[in-house]
């Protein structure tokens, strides 16, 4: 070899060790949202009647999903905000559904049947809360909120798995 391929290929895995190097700073970069910050001053009843205060969650990473049983896009994601929920758990993230369905009972058969394992609250005629994570214009509404309470994500409509584990993994 040539003493110009030898040194390109020193630069080049010199290039890659700084690339390496400055990899905290840029994670750190790309945990910061430039987005409005969450109103987590709601106390909503979950499922089971009792009072779940939404700030109870800051500190965490939270995937917040408005969703409802009549809605095939919601039972589509549901699945696998479980499976994210089961992988990220002990990292400091979590999932909080919250119900537009008027029927506690109707919502309670749909958590056993799809073996929900995080928090599920009741937000039927709660327009105060849907009002302030707007807009909301349909169902499923998928918010993913930073551990400082920035919104770093919002859709509205089915959302993949994908899309939504990368902006999770930025913000562990």
């Amino acid at each position: 070899m040539g003493k110009s391929v030898i040194g390109l290929m020193i630069g080049a895995v010199l290039a890659v060790e700084a690339g390496a190097n400055f990899a905290p700073e840029l994670r750190a970069a790309e945990q910061s949202c430039d987005g409005k910050v969450a109103n987590l001053k709601f106390t909503i009843k979950d499922i089971y009647g009792k009072d779940v205060a939404l700030n109870s969650f800051k500190g965490n990473v939270i995937l917040l999903d408005f969703w409802a049983t009549w809605c095939p896009p919601c039972k589509k994601e549901i699945p696998g905000f479980i499976g994210l929920y089961n992988k990220y758990k002990t990292r400091g993230f979590v999932v909080v559904g919250v119900s537009v369905d008027d029927s506690t009972s109707d919502v309670k058969k749909f958590v056993r049947q799809f073996k929900m394992n995080y928090p599920v609250l009741m937000g039927y005629e709660r327009d105060d809360l849907k009002e302030a994570f707007a807009p909301m214009p349909g169902f499923p509404t998928t918010l993913v909120i930073a551990r400082d309470g920035n919104i770093c994500f919002q859709h509205t409509g089915f959302t993949s798995l994908e899309q939504i584990e990368e902006k999770i993994k930025t913000l562990l």
